[in-house]
């Protein structure tokens, strides 16, 4: 096994958290569509990736007050957001800094046990909304907005960013985009987080870790991506002239092809379908039409299909959503599968210490120093 394939098709660990099979993802066993056509929350789908079951009536209600009760950060985390949204900073470092503070500031973190992990993880789940409102506030020169503990996690992030009580629709899908993204199996950053679990470090500088892969343009960076292209599209007035130019440049278009789906991307419809409806008669309608434009040149030019990355950046954008942020929205649902596989490494754990294939020179003769 070589670098150059990266690692492609090597099972690196067992695991009940999540599966992909025959283009079909499953979070513990309830496939992305079960999930989706019943309408689950994402409070469910966070509680189900820990837990490994759904929760029933009284344990969602409980877990829910639990992640509400810890929504707000201190004065000395949002005093360091705002020391950093001043600075021109990538907004993933900024992420980065602010959950390794997090740990910093709890004193428990260091704790290993069962119930300190427990309480370490909701805190984590619970803040990092509330990390990125403030810093996409802040960074637009606008006052920070206290978390409500009456709403939901997707209803409470949105009303944090744009300080009004979003719509149900709105609502519904900040919702399913987060289901959509809480996890997929072994991929680069929860990768990353369970190599750094293996070593029994603490989970905030497993996520931290993980955080830091996710940053990386090959991985978390796409849907960004996504929607500058859309602009240029909307900018130069011609979909096939700017997609031919592209290609006959070898550039890659971002948004397509999947490392992993060949046919479909089960995630992909349920995102095509809230941009539309989103957009439906309104301004923003033009987004919608230009991604439907790409989506039907690619699959007829070249035969590739869009991704999970592809329409969510329309569906951020319509939700007020910055494009330079779209990462951390990634990121906001991603640390629930992080958290999940954190939790499950520890619990059978062993030390991941792959070997590397030596390709340099061998047996070669010091020369001292002197006669160099």
């Amino acid at each position: 096994m070589t670098q150059a394939n990266g690692l492609k098709d090597t099972i690196a660990c067992d695991t009940r958290i999540s599966s992909i099979v025959d283009d079909r993802l499953s979070y513990a066993g309830y496939s992305i569509s079960e999930l989706m056509d019943n309408n689950a929350s994402f409070e469910e789908v966070i509680y189900l990736l820990w837990n490994l079951h759904l929760p029933t009536q009284i344990e969602l209600k409980h877990f829910e007050k639990e992640l509400r009760a810890n929504y707000a950060i201190s004065d000395a985390v949002e005093q360091c957001i705002l020391i950093q949204s001043r600075q021109h900073l990538h907004p993933m470092s900024v992420l980065r800094s602010t959950v390794s503070l997090l740990g910093v500031y709890n004193v428990k973190a260091e704790e290993n046990g069962v119930e300190a992990t427990y309480e370490q993880s909701i805190q984590l789940m619970a803040k990092i909304p509330t990390i990125i409102a403030t810093f996409a506030r802040l960074r637009r020169g606008e006052i920070p907005i206290a978390p409500r503990e009456d709403l939901g996690f997707a209803a409470n992030f949105l009303y944090m960013l744009n300080g009004k009580e979003p719509s149900e629709l709105e609502v519904l899908a900040m919702n399913r985009a987060l289901v959509l993204h809480a996890d997929h199996e072994l991929n680069a950053s929860t990768f990353t987080a369970r190599v750094c679990a293996s070593t029994l470090t603490d989970i905030y500088s497993c996520v931290t870790a993980a955080i830091g892969a996710l940053k990386g343009p090959l991985h978390g960076g796409a849907n960004e991506r996504v929607f500058e292209m859309l602009k240029e599209i909307r900018d130069q007035g011609s979909t096939e002239i700017y997609l031919k130019e592209k290609l006959d440049s070898h550039e890659k278009i971002m948004g397509f092809g999947h490392r992993v789906y060949k046919t479909q991307d089960p995630r992909e419809p349920y995102l095509r379908q809230m941009a539309k409806e989103l957009t439906e008669g309104t301004d923003e309608a033009i987004w919608y039409d230009l991604s439907r434009e790409v989506e039907d040149y690619m699959k007829n030019s070249k035969g590739l299909i869009p991704n999970v990355d592809f329409y969510s950046a329309t569906v951020y954008h319509v939700l007020g959503i910055d494009s330079s942020i779209f990462t951390l929205i990634f990121a906001m649902s991603r640390v629930s599968g992080w958290i999940a596989h954190i939790q499950e490494q520890k619990k059978n754990n062993k030390l991941i210490r792959p070997r590397s294939n030596y390709l340099g020179q061998e047996n070669l003769e010091y020369i001292p120093i002197g006669r160099r």
